[in-house]
């Protein structure tokens, strides 16, 4: 998973792209996995979707600004941008995040002991 968009500033965060990149169970899952601010090597988050499939979710998160992706040699790894998303809307993302975990909204995405 190649890396080719900039990192958008704070500024250029959206609420029409962060609420449409949140709006999808699976990304969701992601930012759940995420939301303890640890960077993830990309094979240590699991989905019941085809990799590809999650490699096109943790691009538009991506591409939305709720994540950032370093690579390193042939790894990925991802974190969430929880400081520059609650800079741009304050409360947002927790509110966002209980509301998932009491309706078990994104429940599906874990993560691997093993990165992969």
């Amino acid at each position: 998973m190649s890396d080719h968009s900039p990192l958008l500033a704070d500024s250029e965060i959206t609420l029409p792209r962060l609420l449409g990149a949140l709006s999808d169970p699976t990304r969701l899952g992601i930012v759940r996995v995420l939301s303890d601010g640890a960077e993830r090597g990309w094979g240590r988050l699991s989905a019941p979707v085809a990799k590809s499939t999650l490699s096109h979710h943790l691009k538009v998160l991506r591409e939305a600004g709720v994540t950032q992706t370093r690579q390193e040699g042939t790894r990925c790894f991802v974190t969430l941008r929880r400081a520059s998303l609650e800079a741009r809307f304050p409360g947002l993302l927790p509110a966002l995040l209980s509301a998932a975990v009491a309706d078990d909204v994104g429940g599906h995405v874990t993560e691997n002991a093993e990165g992969a």
